[in-house]
């Protein structure tokens, strides 16, 4: 069996198994049908400072290889999640990542600085990508300046790992990474959503209550690839993929690219157990091809 640990800044992983946030829940809802402590880390949930009811139904669309969403960021605020969800994750045996996004700088700040405390939470994953909120979210991850001062003001108050998610919904994605490198991020993780639509032809409407929501799926791995390869090459942090992972094979060919670990989103609905098949699959293909341990298969492409 080969070594599958691999390390994001100071966030020691059994494998480079991650859940992407808000296709996991808090993980506790799939404990009757996966082994959480078998996860390299489980990514929870988007959490902001405050309460957000997210946005109007309808906010979910299933489209050809994929699926749009636009929730909006639905959730009860970072005091509940220290208060009520926190006290159950601690009595977990699984590594956890707490999800934060905000509608300003002072938000970021503030959110990031009271997860700091809490012991069973060994990183963050900065959110600066949703596209599916009015204020604050992808608006500073689309210029390099916007996302440097976010990041650099959590890093001043963050102790821990610090993972920032980037928007595919750029110009140059490698500008935005180098960007919060400078700034502190100990790793970077990409692709959030592409913006995409969907119209029902007989009502002349748009699916979704916002017309606009976040594409994810089989339908953005291309793209999220490309993007992971751009970005390994462009920074030293470690690289987080994203993008369209739905098995084994796939999360080999964004480490190909480049990635240190991955992140399974829109699969665990198809298939709750799919993060267990991915690290199985995994370690088989590392032992069928005589690798000893999976940081050789990093940005293995042979280009």
């Amino acid at each position: 069996m080969a070594d599958l640990s691999i390390k994001l800044g100071q966030l020691d992983m059994i494998n480079p198994v991650m859940t992407a946030s808000g296709t996991f829940g808090y993980g506790e809802e799939f404990a009757d049908l996966v082994d959480l402590s078998r996860i390299g880390c489980i990514i929870v949930k988007g959490t902001t400072l405050k309460h957000r009811e997210g946005n109007p139904y309808p906010r979910m669309a299933e489209t050809p290889q994929g699926m749009l969403n636009a929730v909006g960021l639905q959730n009860k605020g970072v005091d509940y999640f220290i208060q009520h969800i926190y006290p159950r994750l601690k009595a977990i045996p699984a590594t956890f990542c707490v999800n934060v996004a905000g509608s300003s700088i002072e938000d970021y700040s503030l959110a990031a600085q009271m997860i700091d405390d809490l012991d069973h939470i060994p990183a963050i994953e900065l959110n600066i990508s949703c596209p599916n909120v009015k204020q604050g979210g992808m608006s500073f991850g689309v210029k390099p300046d916007c996302a440097a001062e976010v990041v650099a003001a959590v890093r001043k108050v963050y102790h821990k790992t610090l993972i920032v998610k980037l928007s595919p919904n750029v110009t140059d994605i490698a500008e935005i990474a180098r960007a919060v490198e400078a700034e502190g991020a100990d790793a970077v993780s990409l692709i959030n959503t592409l913006m995409g639509m969907a119209v029902d032809a007989e009502t002349r409407r748009p699916l979704l209550s916002t017309v606009t929501g976040g594409l994810s799926g089989p339908a953005v791995k291309p793209v999220a690839l490309r993007m992971v390869w751009q970005v390994a090459k462009a920074v030293k942090v470690p690289v987080v993929g994203i993008g369209g992972i739905m098995n084994a094979t796939d999360a080999v060919e964004f480490m190909l690219a480049g990635a240190s670990a991955v992140e399974i989103g829109t699969a665990n609905f198809v298939d709750p157990s799919v993060t267990m098949k991915v690290v199985d699959g995994i370690d088989e293909y590392l032992d069928r091809h005589g690798y000893k341990s999976v940081r050789e298969i990093i940005g293995a492409l042979e280009v």
